[in-house]
């Protein structure tokens, strides 16, 4: 899974929102080193939307704008589930190869 897409369906896995508020939660989650633009979400919204992982939820109009909200299926809470383990595995044996290669100090 690409990063963009596990932060994407992390900022999801908080709740629904709209594009503008899953833009921002992205910026968050990565300490502003990703940043979507608003065409890049909406082509992974479409893709993840395809692959069953998120769905629409609901739409608003704010200051004559329409908001479509997004939630995170439970397709895409097992996606975001896997990936995060994945993330995890991968963390625990860099970490311990780094931790042999650190000098010990007594």
């Amino acid at each position: 899974m690409r990063e963009p897409t596990f932060l994407i369906l992390t900022a999801l896995a908080g709740g629904p929102r709209h594009g503008y508020g899953i833009i921002q939660e992205v910026t968050t989650l990565s300490a502003a080193r990703v940043t979507l633009l608003p065409g890049t979400l909406y082509t992974a919204l479409d893709r993840l939307t395809a692959q069953g992982l998120v769905e629409p939820d609901h739409e608003e109009v704010v200051d004559g704008r329409l908001r479509r909200y997004y939630r995170l299926t439970s397709v895409g809470l097992d996606a975001l589930s896997a990936e995060t383990a994945r993330l995890r595995q991968l963390t625990t044996a860099a970490e311990a190869r780094l931790r042999a290669l650190r000098p010990r100090t007594a």
